[in-house]
Parts: structure tokens; sequence; C-alpha cells
């Protein structure tokens, strides 16, 4: 059973994600909105993270290593200016796309081994997840004019 290698990919890029979210925020200090909102999506990318652990460990011993290769960062810190912003926002975007789709495979997972208390938490994950990609895209979209068009 290879559930365990999404559920330690999900436990290492919700923590990876936590922390990118506060990078941005502390990388773009100039930008309002940046403050409140990373931060509460950094708290709730790490609730992800804790509600997975138990899980990690649960299908541990069902498992063999996975090769570290696939486990690299997608997001290597923060760009100053408009275009560094969009930048950090994409790998933003990219790390929490990897978290959404792990949720999809882990709930595949779960309905397989009808662990429906697994299934419940990426629900619950993906559904919070689904909100920092909306929001994500739509900071892009505001961010891209300006740093894409006006040179700074």
């Amino acid at each position: 059973m290879h559930l365990a290698h999404y559920l330690r990919l999900l436990h290492r890029s919700q923590t990876a994600l936590a922390e990118a979210f506060r990078e941005i925020r502390r990388g773009h200090p100039h930008e309002p909105d940046m403050y409140g909102v990373c931060e509460r999506l950094a708290v709730q990318c790490g609730d992800h993270a804790r509600r997975v652990e138990p899980f990690v460990r649960r299908y541990e011993a069902w498992t063999s290593q996975e090769p570290e290769r696939l486990h690299r960062p997608l997001f290597a810190g923060t760009r100053p200016g408009g275009l560094g912003l969009l930048r950090d926002l994409h790998d933003l975007y990219l790390l929490a796309t990897e978290c959404d789709i792990a949720c999809t495979m882990i709930a595949q997972g779960a309905r397989g081994t009808r662990d429906d208390e697994l299934l419940d938490v990426v629900r619950r994950c993906g559904g919070e997840l689904a909100v920092q990609l909306s929001w994500l895209r739509t900071r892009m979209r505001h961010a891209a004019p300006q740093a894409l068009v006006v040179a700074t």
C-alpha cells in the first residue's frame, strides 16, 4: 500500500506552504492585504499538516521508503518588486495545487481503504485549499497588469 507516500507528500507540502505564506507576508510588507490574509492561510496550512500527521504514522508501516527526489521545494524565497510578487504568488499557487491534488489522491485511497476519518480530514483540507487557490488566482490577476505592463 502506497497511501503513506501521498500522506507524507501532503504533510511536507502543507508545512512548506505555511512557511511560504509567512515568507511572502514578510517579503512584501508594502502590500497591505498580504499581512492578514497570508498569516491566516499559513495557520490553515499548519492545521492541515497537523491533521494529516496521525495518518502518516498510521499508514507508514504499510509502505516502503520513497525516493527523496519526489520531494523538491516549489518555493525558493521571495523576490523584490511587482514582478517578484507575481512570481512569488505563482509559486504559492503551484505549491497549493500540489497540496490539492495530493488531497484528491488521498481521498481516493481513503475510499479504497474505507477510512472515513481520513476521508473527512482530506475533504475539509481540500475545501480550504480550494478557497486558497481562488484567493491566489484573484491576487495574481490583480498584480499581473502592473507587474507585466508597467516596469518598476
